[in-house]
């Protein structure tokens, strides 16, 4: 049992270092407001004691009463808004110029050039807004990935995607309101990441823009071609790779049929869709890698381009990992069925089940080699070489130089980051002749 001066000493303690919280509290909002941040009401922001000011611009900063920000990794560019909605919480978060975060809880996420968040937003880690990417007010985010205009509207649940499509502010891909990416299976599993568009050609932006009516769900993992529409209120399951196509829900007859857990009636198009996304963020990792680096400048500082690599890298790992889980599961999946099914059972599925599960590791190991496959390097170096001269006549403006890079030579781009896709295809699916 403590005694009365055990717990006096506790308090004094606790006391003292709230006391430095404080003193450390206050003299950063100091820092920052000589450095020329407009704080309103700075009693009621705080700063944790691992921000690095020096990492917080003086430039046009506003922050708005109640926000929160932390981690040591957090970098605030010039022109940034934070709460103007409602309190914002940034944790170790990579905002480049003229972001607004109007709302919400922000955490381990890069947003680039005029994107930005209504109120209520929860974006958590592995996220990446790419340049005036947006969403509107109550939107939760995890590993999503939007390419430049892509825009969200509002109480959306989109984890675990990549949107790509459109060609500015005016063109561009959406997804309406009350959305839902299903991205958990009642098999409990993350396999489910879905793509819109792709990589080798979004990042061009000279693509058709993907329409995602609202009130609807998308069940991952789907691959959605450029130029489709899903009508509004409409859940989709399936795969649509024919690009400027019209979908909507079929109204199918209700039922009840016997369900039991931990039961996959067909692994192919899970296995091969997981494969396809993985091998498209190996291309937008070496595009991150060789491409991006053209454009530091004042409005795209080194700590951007870092984040942008950790968080694409992130979600390579989340993917993988979470293929792997799918794997384990195969077995009591394929022994299930041979129960159910007694003499009846498809010889073909098992098979699959089977040697996926066999070769999961050997599916690992390839997938870890491919990560740093370059791609077809002449291809590649005489599209950056194209960039670099336009990115000279643009001031380093990445919107601007893609947009006026000649369609001959983006098509070259196009050519290489598909080339990495592809490879990461065919390296896989050799191992796994079942699936062909």
């Amino acid at each position: 049992m403590r005694s009365e001066t055990d717990f006096i000493g506790v308090v004094s303690n606790f006391i003292g270092n709230t006391g430095q919280s404080m003193t450390s509290n206050i003299s950063k909002l100091d820092t920052l407001r000589n450095k020329g941040v407009t704080i309103h009401k700075p009693e009621s922001v705080h700063i944790g004691n691992d921000v690095d000011t020096d990492s917080i611009s003086g430039q046009g900063v506003v922050i708005y009463p109640g926000c929160r920000i932390y981690g040591k990794n957090t970098m605030i560019s010039d022109g940034v808004q934070l709460g103007y909605e409602g309190p914002v919480t940034v944790d170790n978060c990579q905002l480049g110029p003229h972001v607004q975060l109007k709302g919400g809880f922000f955490k381990s996420s890069v947003f680039l050039e005029k994107s930005s968040a209504g109120s209520g937003a929860h974006v958590r880690e592995g996220t990446i807004f790419e340049e005036q990417s947006s969403i509107a007010h109550t939107v939760g985010l995890k590993h999503t990935i939007l390419f430049p205009f892509v825009t969200l509207g509002s109480l959306i649940n989109f984890c675990d995607c990549l949107m790509a499509g459109g060609t500015n502010r005016k063109n561009h891909s959406e997804v309406g309101s009350a959305y839902i990416h299903f991205n958990f299976t009642p098999n409990q599993d993350k396999a489910t990441p879905s793509i819109m568009g792709d990589v080798p050609m979004g990042v061009m932006l000279n693509q058709l823009p993907i329409f995602l009516g609202g009130q609807g769900g998308l069940v991952g993992p789907c691959c959605i071609a450029f130029g489709t529409t899903i009508a509004a209120g409409s859940i989709y399951r399936k795969d649509e790779l024919r690009p400027g196509r019209l979908l909507m829900e079929n109204k199918g007859r209700g039922g009840s049929v016997p369900y039991v857990a931990g039961f996959y009636r067909v692994v192919k198009r899970t296995f091969i869709n997981n494969i396809n996304y993985i091998g498209n963020l190996y291309a937008l990792r070496q595009w991150y890698y060789h491409v991006r680096p053209l454009f530091i400048s004042p409005r795209f500082r080194q700590p951007l381009l870092d984040a942008l690599l950790f968080n694409v890298n992130a979600a390579i790992t989340e993917r993988i990992a979470r293929l792997e889980a799918f794997c384990d599961k195969l077995p009591a999946s394929a022994e299930i069925y041979r129960k159910s099914m007694d003499d009846n059972s498809n010889s073909k599925l098992l098979a699959q089940k089977d040697e996926i599960y066999q070769y999961r590791q050997n599916v690992k190991e390839v997938l870890q080699k491919c990560m740093d496959d370059n791609g077809e390097e002449s291809t590649r170096d005489s599209f950056l070489e194209a960039v670099q001269t336009k990115s000279g006549q643009t001031g380093k403006d990445y919107i601007k130089t893609i947009q006026f890079v000649e369609l001959e030579l983006k098509s070259q781009g196009t050519t290489w980051l598909q080339g990495i896709v592809d490879q990461t295809m065919e390296e896989v699916m050799a191992l796994l002749p079942s699936l062909e």
